[in-house]
């Protein structure tokens, strides 16, 4: 439930920021190119976290 969440959140983040960024009137492009970025940190902080919490025991 906890990968849930992150992912959520990130998508969340990502949509926030593409959103505030055309408000500013930036071109799609680097719209485009900070949302690749952020989708990247989040792929790598996901992963990083998977790869840090051992799966619970069978049977909990």
């Amino acid at each position: 439930m906890n990968l849930v969440f992150y992912v959520v959140g990130f998508i969340v983040l990502i949509a926030g920021l593409a959103w505030a960024a055309t408000l500013l009137g930036l071109p799609s492009l680097w719209i485009m190119v900070g949302v690749v970025i952020v989708a990247g940190m989040a792929i790598l902080s996901i992963a990083g976290h998977v790869w840090r919490d051992p799966p619970p025991p069978p049977g909990s």
